[in-house]
């Protein structure tokens, strides 16, 4: 007798039935990583290789404390949704010139704590902010930053950069940059050309001798500029006067020996921080103009210890001049 059409047959007795492969259903997360709300958390696990199979909605992956030490042509190819990638503290020392084509929504990347030698080329247009410090990169090449209007912020310190390392107009493209760390590297004069939207530039323990009348030249909208632990013994009169909306000068661990000219001239100057210099003698021209008490700034915070200024040899009306106006600390003098 025949089986009715479509009926479903027996299986005999030893037969087993033949079930088709299991297809999971949505993105599978990497082996080891953890994965929540479009965020693979893939640090701590000592990964040699950027893990396949990364989910195509990914917005921020952490790689962060790996043993990775190349970053190849397609790790990231299907990652066109991603904002923000952790890569600090690996072994990376080479980095494929198509690595991060496909992340055109990139805003964040952290190479910090690596063993780069070269800045990565073709970074993503959209990226917002760079952080590459701790590595071992020595020049900084202007096509390296080409098309980067987007960027913001930039942290390149301790790095064995020099001041002849750093191409001309390197960073001239970043109309938007505004945050630059430079500390700790082997240059020794600011680097010029930096663009105008800059509004604070670190430049800490760099090997930095003097501050030339147009080191800051087009830094209109500087508000912090910080220059401690170099080797600084002058600041040229009319340095100062390129960045007028200077709010904080820290100058502080120099050779200075006398307090930087053009101060009495800012409006906006609220914290300078001069101790730990060879600064002799303190007058209140250095810090307020004659008639300062028309002065439209308000200093909120003045360090001057440990320089070899007398204490009974700063007139009265600089004390008033500044003390009524910050928080002065005045203490370990000779």
């Amino acid at each position: 007798m025949l089986e009715d059409e479509g009926s479903t047959p027996d299986i005999g007795e030893g037969e087993h039935e033949v079930l088709p492969p299991f297809v999971p259903v949505g993105p599978v997360c990497p082996f080891r990583c953890q994965c929540h709300l479009r965020v693979v958390q893939c640090s701590d696990i000592g990964l040699e290789n950027v893990p396949k199979d990364i989910p195509s909605d990914t917005t921020l992956l952490d790689l962060q404390n790996n043993k990775i030490t190349e970053i190849k042509e397609g790790d990231f190819k299907n990652l066109k949704n991603l904002h923000a990638l952790i890569l600090v503290n690996n072994k990376i020392t080479k980095i494929s010139p198509a690595a991060f084509t496909p992340l055109t929504k990139l805003e964040r990347l952290y190479l910090s704590k690596n063993k780069l030698k070269e800045l990565p080329l073709n970074m993503p247009k959209s990226l917002q902010e760079f952080r590459v410090h701790e590595n071992e990169v020595s020049k900084v090449k202007k096509a390296v930053f080409d098309g980067l209007d987007h960027m913001i912020v930039m942290e390149l310190g301790t790095n064995p950069i020099s001041s002849s390392g750093i191409e001309k107009g390197a960073f001239q493209g970043m109309k938007k940059l505004s945050y630059v760390r430079i500390s700790d590297t082997n240059i020794t004069h600011i680097p010029q050309g930096l663009p105008s939207s800059l509004t604070e530039l670190h430049l800490d323990g760099n090997q930095i001798t003097k501050v030339d009348s147009d080191s800051l030249n087009g830094l209109k909208n500087l508000a912090k500029l910080g220059l401690s632990h170099n080797s600084i013994t002058t600041v040229e009169n009319g340095s100062l006067a390129n960045a007028p909306h200077l709010r904080e000068l820290h100058v502080d661990n120099n050779a200075l020996i006398q307090v930087p000219p053009g101060l009495a001239d800012h409006k906006y100057i609220q914290v300078v921080y001069l101790h730990n210099n060879k600064i002799a003698a303190v007058d209140i021209n250095d810090f307020c103009p004659v008639g300062y008490n028309t002065k439209k700034a308000s200093y909120s915070g003045v360090s001057l210890f440990s320089n070899p200024v007398q204490y009974w040899e700063i007139q009265p009306s600089t004390f008033r001049c500044i003390y009524e106006r910050s928080a002065i600390q005045l203490g370990n003098y000779k």
